[in-house]
């Protein structure tokens, strides 16, 4: 089965439906299923989101770009001229092919996608305090701190 939020495989992440009992009528399985963690958070946001918008009779409102979205959507803006300049500038929107049309979408997509890569990799280990340089991955070097792996790495096995 497909994750519901970006449609990769999905592993062993899942919602249970408890709305109604099981013998109710309305009751069927529904299969909520996710890659991840991250993705389950999503959906549930999504979720109480659109519960409450409902429950108001109002619209769901779209998720608020963090900062970082932001800054990411306007990076999109060099990849899209970019693209339009090869294009040619004068061609209007509407005349593109479907190849020219492909070729702006994979262009904003992939200019997104790297920021927002980039801006998890800049965050995924906090800095440490005390030390001079910023450490990005604590466990880089964690093979020398294996004393069970000394033999390994001198003599060989």
């Amino acid at each position: 089965m497909k994750c519901w939020i970006c449609t990769r495989q999905a592993r062993g992440f899942g919602i249970t439906d408890t709305r109604y009992s099981i013998g109710d009528a309305r009751r069927y399985p529904i299969n909520w299923v996710f890659c991840s963690k991250r993705c389950q958070d999503a959906f549930h946001h999504l979720y109480s989101v659109r519960v409450e918008g409902e429950r108001k009779d109002e619209e769901p409102t779209m998720i608020d770009a963090t900062e970082f979205e932001q800054e990411a959507i306007r990076g999109c803006l060099k990849a899209f001229g970019e693209v339009a300049g090869e294009i040619g500038f004068t061609k209007p929107l509407g005349s593109y092919s479907e190849a020219e049309a492909l070729q702006v979408c994979d262009a904003i997509v992939t200019s997104f996608t790297d920021a927002m890569a980039e801006r998890h990799a800049s965050t995924a280990f906090p800095s440490m305090r005390g030390l001079p340089n910023v450490v990005h991955d604590p466990f880089a070097d964690l093979k020398n701190d294996l004393p069970w792996e000394e033999g390994k790495q001198k003599g060989g096995a």
